[in-house]
């Protein structure tokens, strides 16, 4: 189901399901538009309106999104799923890395230290989901 991004009314659900942890899928193009898809940590940052994944800045990933930005970040656990679409920036300054680090390390755990951290910051453009995430209506 296709929602509009509101980050001052997101469901409950959808919240609680970012919230959780789970393992993603994150979804870029390589330099022939075949999809790139690989494991990731991502979170929501409902504050700054975007959502973070950490990345070595010498990634394959990270050179994907510098060439362009569009992306997909899914997770699945059993029936119930969610995918974030929109583009990405990658940003090596310390405000953003650390902030990034900051919700990755509330979501999963403290990143293990990294002098090539860039972080990946997403504007979302939508969410798709299950109805158990996204409820109908």
């Amino acid at each position: 189901m296709l929602h509009p991004v509101v980050w001052t009314a997101l469901p409950a659900p959808l919240v609680a399901f970012w919230t959780e942890r789970h393992l993603c899928t994150l979804s870029t193009l390589d330099r022939d538009g075949a999809p790139h898809a690989v494991a990731v940590g991502a979170v929501l940052d409902p504050e700054q309106e975007c959502a973070w994944v950490i990345t070595d800045g010498g990634s394959q990933k990270a050179a994907n999104l510098r060439r362009d930005g569009r992306l997909a970040v899914s997770q699945v656990d059993g029936a119930r799923w969610s995918t974030i679409v929109g583009t990405a920036e990658v940003l090596s300054d310390p405000a953003s890395v650390a902030r990034a680090c900051e919700r990755y390390a509330e979501r999963y755990r403290e990143p293990r230290p990294n002098p090539n951290r860039v972080a990946l910051r997403i504007s979302v453009t939508r969410f798709l989901g299950s109805s158990q995430v996204l409820p109908r209506g």
